[in-house]
């Protein structure tokens, strides 16, 4: 990859945005690591696609991410990103949701709600990310109504 990582970032932000589970796996090296929040750490492709594909398949409605803030370091390989994750549960978007996710989003928020995170990347001498390390202060997402607003 001859891409800075600020470009391998918005690429790999936007093929979420985009629903590309093949695209997204392709920014990972072979042996990379993920930690999903509160969930135990995750080694190799196969275990990292596995943990993606229900949201690639929708069972959390349809999700987006907007990045309020990017911080990288090219000389040690590392990026941060702070985001707000959108979840759409409305209409069509909601009809592969998890049933009772989709339930509360409704009844709760309209069917729109999102949750704020971070994710500490770190990348290989070949632009490839080796560890993908995404943090939180709870165990389920602090759950809010979307608010449609731009990114910082």
């Amino acid at each position: 990859m001859n891409e800075t990582l600020a470009q391998t970032i918005d690429a790999f932000v936007g093929s979420f945005n985009n629903p590309d589970l093949d695209k997204v796996m392709s920014f990972f090296a072979e042996d990379a690591v993920y930690l999903p929040g509160k969930k135990p750490e995750l080694h190799g492709l196969a275990a990292i696609r596995a943990e993606f594909a229900p949201q690639f398949a929708g069972r959390f409605g349809a999700m987006t991410f907007d990045v309020y803030d990017t911080v990288i370091d090219e000389t040690r390989r590392r990026a941060t990103i702070r985001w707000a994750c959108r979840l759409d549960l409305t209409g069509d978007n909601g009809r592969r949701a998890m049933p009772l996710l989709r339930w509360f989003a409704r009844a709760r928020y309209g069917g729109r709600v999102q949750w704020h995170g971070l994710d500490v990347f770190h990348f290989d001498t070949d632009g490839r990310i080796s560890g993908k390390f995404t943090y939180a202060t709870f165990r389920l997402p602090l759950w809010e109504a979307a608010k449609n607003h731009q990114p910082r």
